[in-house]
């Protein structure tokens, strides 16, 4: 009986005490302003490829915003008959809720009955935290009054059923709907809705997947009511209350493959629009991406199918990302085999490119410069160079050989290393650097080193994926991109890629790299034998690790198709003499042409394809043996004798020749450039009869090649009689 006066007393205090609110809150409510910042809630931002096709939602709250017209009227229904009967008929407090609510609390002698409207239940999660009691339920009421004076009651209700916690992670109407039942809100049927009218309550005690039959004992309540208020007929109720709760649970499940690509969404707009990371995830901003989802997949299951690890490092890591030649679109990214979000994105890890790095330190500056072309000849020797060592800097070659001279093309095709080393050497550190900042590379380093990607800091994956697309596309560098569009959640364009272009290398240049990097996959160090779907341009690179024979620290290929430019880097984050590398650049290399083989057919190709007014690259000359050589005298018919040589021809046309005569120990050139495997020459000395000797020559190169063995021309007379 005590508590019973005890719950009365309290009854009669607490509804002076709201009086009194309620009295504050009208003299109040005019000069009340809302934030509206508040209004605003949480929305989850969609990831979408250029198709439109979601790829993934990213929230800090998983709540998709929908608008009231694409909430079922039924289900609004069941919100209000159950949470706020007179919705439609209070200014944002009710009275008679109220003191049904303290009355039937007086009757139980507990506090059994709320009395809060959906405006007040709204204000209270939109805009207060944990004011004391009193101060709060003030503010409530004079946000509730001047919600209701600012917005519809369409405006409200749509808010609310936006807001409100389901559970399980679940915020809002559509995520609810989607979480338990498969379907957009716009398709629940009316038990569905009563059942997520039953969850709000209480989400843990009326949950659909932990709690059936509890929720289905209130949603049959929330039928009832329904009823009651004239939502529905007696008979529908009854009928809908025989209907057994069935439920398609859709846990938002982390895609491990896409956590490198999101992570660089989040950060490309937060470093290229402003955009924090949180306000990212709360925002509802769409964000339109070049993503080629399968593709990322792909690349995700590659990366950990130990086929592509030698044996021994299987449990090495990897990176890989490719991109759109044309776009600068990135298709597909990863960061590593165990990437975690925001962990450590290995394709911004500075690591040492070794010779992939030659293309863009060495090559391309020489072709640019003029001085070079693909044939020119370089020294292939071992050479000790003075630097600011005191023993100098020498380069070997790895395969231990030196020809003396190279020509640029097969310096590249091969990786030799002395023909690098010298020709930067040549052409001066200076003139590298200056290059390597157009590609859009900043190194500190100034040594010949540089020739063999053996830098100080190195460079990433990133960085030497944007480097390579101008040879791909026209000597022309575009910046990387994962974001196309970014719009925000009243569809305003808001940012996006800006695809502008800077050439950096004359498009002549760029198809000459192009065709050799050509020839460095059909017969020099990328050379598989794989089966290609797309032709492919590219370069290897294999850092050693000193301290182990065989070992190696970084293992590179980095490439292009005439669609897709991309890298693989593979290597441990840390190399010691007991975990390092093993196998070299094979095993990068045939991971890019693995995936190159899964591109869409949108993005493979049959031919590089060769811009208009650009020289192509003519293939070597093979030089060959000269064989077949003859030298005879004969007699013409004006008594005159002359000299004859003739020898075997080159299956290459463009091949040329040069003959020489030869007294004692000199040699001298009597004729150059011959097309044609014959000459004729018209003197003849009896007292110092020469021997001669033909030798090839390579128009191209302007280097002579094989010798044909000296003879002295044998006396074969014809005689020929004139009439």
């Amino acid at each position: 009986m005590l508590k019973k006066w005890s719950i009365v007393v309290s009854a009669v205090i607490g509804m002076m005490a709201l009086s009194f609110i309620i009295f504050v809150g009208f003299m109040l409510a005019g000069s009340f302003q809302l934030d509206e910042e508040k209004l605003m809630m949480n929305r989850s931002s969609v990831l979408v490829d250029t198709n439109g096709d979601v790829i993934t939602n990213l929230y800090m709250e998983n709540r998709e915003f929908v608008t009231i017209d694409q909430i079922p009227e039924h289900v609004q229904h069941g919100f209000v008959a159950m949470e706020d009967s007179r919705f439609y008929e209070h200014q944002g407090i009710d009275f008679r809720a109220i003191g049904r609510a303290l009355y039937r609390d007086i009757l139980a002698g507990a506090k059994v009955e709320g009395g809060s409207t959906i405006t007040q239940q709204l204000a209270k999660n939109l805009f207060l935290s944990n004011e004391k009691a009193w101060l709060r339920k003030t503010n409530e009421v004079l946000i509730a009054m001047n919600l209701e004076r600012q917005y519809s009651k369409e405006e409200i209700l749509e808010m609310y059923l936006n807001q409100i916690y389901f559970g399980h992670g679940a915020y809002g109407i559509e995520a609810a709907s989607n979480l338990y039942f498969n379907k957009p809100a716009s398709e629940l049927t009316v038990n569905e809705g009563a059942s997520l009218v039953a969850v709000v309550n209480a989400p843990s005690t009326f949950s659909l997947f932990n709690e059936p039959d509890r929720n289905k004992e209130r949603r049959d309540l929330v039928l009832t009511v329904m009823a009651q208020q004239s939502y529905l007929s007696s008979e529908e109720a009854e009928t809908y209350q025989e209907v057994p709760i069935e439920t398609d649970r859709q846990d938002h499940e982390l895609d491990e493959a896409l956590f490198t690509y999101i992570d660089m969404v989040m950060d490309e707009a937060s470093e290229r629009y402003n955009i924090s990371n949180n306000e990212l995830l709360t925002g509802g901003y769409r964000i339109v991406s070049p993503i080629n989802l399968e593709f990322q997949h792909q690349t995700y299951d590659a990366l950990h199918d130990e086929q592509y690890y030698p044996e021994g490092s299987s449990d090495a890591q990897g990176a890989m990302m490719f991109m759109d030649v044309n776009t600068g679109g990135v298709l597909a990214a990863q960061g590593g085999k165990d990437y975690v979000r925001k962990g450590l994105n290995r394709l911004h890890v500075n690591r040492s490119p070794a010779s992939t790095f030659k293309p863009l330190a060495v090559y391309a500056p020489a072709l640019e410069s003029g001085v070079y072309h693909p044939y020119s000849m370089l020294k292939d020797e071992l050479l000790l160079y003075e630097d600011e060592t005191e023993n100098g800097y020498t380069s070997r070659n790895v395969t231990g050989e030196y020809k003396g001279e190279l020509t640029l093309y097969d310096s590249l095709v091969e990786s030799a290393n002395a023909p690098a080393v010298w020709l930067l050497n040549e052409m001066g550190v200076s003139d590298s650097v200056n290059q390597l900042r157009k590609f859009g590379l900043q190194v500190p380093d100034r040594q010949l080193s540089l020739a063999l990607g053996g830098l100080y800091e190195g460079v990433s994956p990133y960085e030497m994926t944007r480097s390579y697309r101008p040879f791909a596309h026209e000597g022309q560098l575009i910046e990387p991109h994962v974001i196309k569009d970014l719009y925000d959640r009243n569809g305003k364009r808001v940012g996006g890629a800006n695809q502008v272009e800077t050439e950096v290398i004359s498009e002549q240049t760029a198809w000459s790299m192009t065709r050799m990097l050509e020839q460095v996959m059909n017969e020099g160090t990328g050379a598989t034998g794989a089966q290609m779907t797309s032709p492919i341009a590219g370069k290897t690179g294999t850092q050693g690790y000193p301290n182990v024979e065989g070992a190696v620290q970084d293992a590179w290929f980095v490439g292009y198709t005439p669609e897709v430019v991309g890298s693989v880097w593979m290597g441990y984050d840390t190399t010691t003499d007991e975990q390092y590398f093993t196998g070299g650049s094979q095993h990068p290399t045939r991971l890019f042409q693995a995936m190159v083989n899964e591109l869409p057919a949108s993005s493979q190709a049959t031919a590089f394809a060769k811009p208009e007014g650009v020289k192509d690259l003519e293939p070597p000359i093979a030089m060959e043996e000269i064989n077949g050589f003859e030298a005879s005298y004969s007699l013409g018919g004006d008594g005159l004798l002359s000299v004859q040589l003739s020898w075997d021809d080159f299956q290459d046309d463009r091949m040329e020749y040069h003959v020489y005569e030869i007294h004692g120990d000199e040699r001298s050139k009597v004729a150059s450039n011959l097309k044609e495997p014959i000459y004729t020459e018209g003197r003849y000395n009896p007292f110092n009869i020469p021997s001669y000797q033909v030798v090839a020559y390579d128009p191209i190169t302007e280097v002579e090649g094989s010798e044909s063995a000296i003879q002295k021309p044998s006396f074969e007379f014809s005689l020929s009689l004139s009439q």
